[in-house]
């Protein structure tokens, strides 16, 4: 399959050095009389607008990876100990020093369903995790 002539251009562009990036950008600029200056950012420009294409064309990365954080053992906090020794496999003294510890990372980097299932074990416990 031949490369069209965008693969073939970002292919040469990718090789440039910082230099040649520079003067490329200034005979541009020359060329079509534009600037390519960064505009300033205002947060009040984009006020109520929503992504074009529901979606498809969102500027952020979904987020795959999640924190499960204990920030609160609550009034059960035996329950909780327990709970967490059976999520992460710590001993009991490494378990009750994680509760005692809270706000501290239960799990880390993990599937969005792992992390809702721990907050509801351990709410199940009288507990409180976050995602992040």
């Amino acid at each position: 399959m031949m490369p069209t002539a965008v693969e073939t251009l970002v292919d040469q562009i990718s090789g440039m050095t910082a230099l040649e990036l520079s003067e490329l950008k200034k005979a541009l600029e020359d060329k079509f009389g534009v600037t390519a200056a960064a505009p300033s950012f205002n947060p009040a420009m984009f006020a109520g607008m929503a992504p074009a294409g529901g979606g498809a064309a969102a500027v952020e990365e979904e987020q795959t990876e999640f924190d499960a954080i204990l920030t609160e053992a609550g009034g059960q906090k035996l329950q909780v100990i327990k709970v967490v020794r059976e999520l992460t496999g710590l001993g009991l003294k490494e378990a009750k020093d994680l509760v005692d510890g809270a706000p501290k990372p239960i799990k880390q980097g993990i599937s969005k369903d792992d992390a809702e299932k721990i907050k509801a074990a351990v709410a199940e416990a009288g507990g409180t995790v976050q995602i992040k």
